[in-house]
């Protein structure tokens, strides 16, 4: 079963989308061949008052699409280099969204936004690409369910600058069992 994920799956509360989404995999198609990636890993950042989210700036030309509809992507620069993924949630004209941190994919762990992004070759060229048609860049649910006590909560990285806010618990991860020798960390920069 391959179901493509639709807008409504992501017009729910940003956190419990965020929740939802690991398991789930993001599925790209750059013109050559699909690559697809189980999410083991997301973070979430939810609203204007959230001082970690990119909205908590005001609404700009680079955030605009925080305030869409849910289900569009949000690409950005991050530190000069890095192009993050996210995708908007809750309602049209409430700005939040989740980023995508790390996948398993072909017995590969891309661990970090920037690490995926570059596998899977997403760049700004998608920003605002609706991820609910089915086209170059989509989310599906594969029918697999994972172990709800395997799922971990921990503070969002990179963002200790929003002060309470850095420590929301609105990073979610799968974490396989030790030793299980499933995963191997992707090392290359590429």
């Amino acid at each position: 079963m391959r179901e493509i994920l639709p807008r409504s799956f992501f017009a729910d509360p940003t956190v419990e989308v965020a929740r939802s989404l690991i398991g789930k995999y993001l599925v790209r198609d750059n013109g050559a061949g699909l690559m697809a990636g189980k999410i083991i890993e997301v973070e979430a950042y939810v609203g204007p008052e959230d001082k970690a989210c990119h909205a908590s700036k005001g609404r700009t030309a680079r955030t605009e699409v925080l305030f869409g509809p849910p289900g569009m992507a949000y690409v950005y620069l991050c530190y000069g280099m890095h192009e993050m993924l996210n995708v908007v949630t809750e309602q049209d004209g409430f700005p939040a969204a989740i980023l995508v941190r790390a996948v398993e994919c072909r017995g590969l762990l891309i661990d970090g936004p920037g690490r995926l992004t570059r596998a899977f070759s997403i760049d700004r060229r998608l920003n605002r690409r609706d991820v609910t048609t089915g086209e170059a860049l989509r989310f599906e649910d594969r029918g697999e369910v994972l172990p709800q006590d395997a799922l971990k909560t921990y503070p969002r990285i990179g963002v200790d600058y929003a002060g309470e806010w850095a420590k929301k618990l609105w990073r979610f991860r799968w974490e396989a069992e030790a030793g299980s020798g499933q995963r191997k960390r992707e090392r290359s920069m590429r």
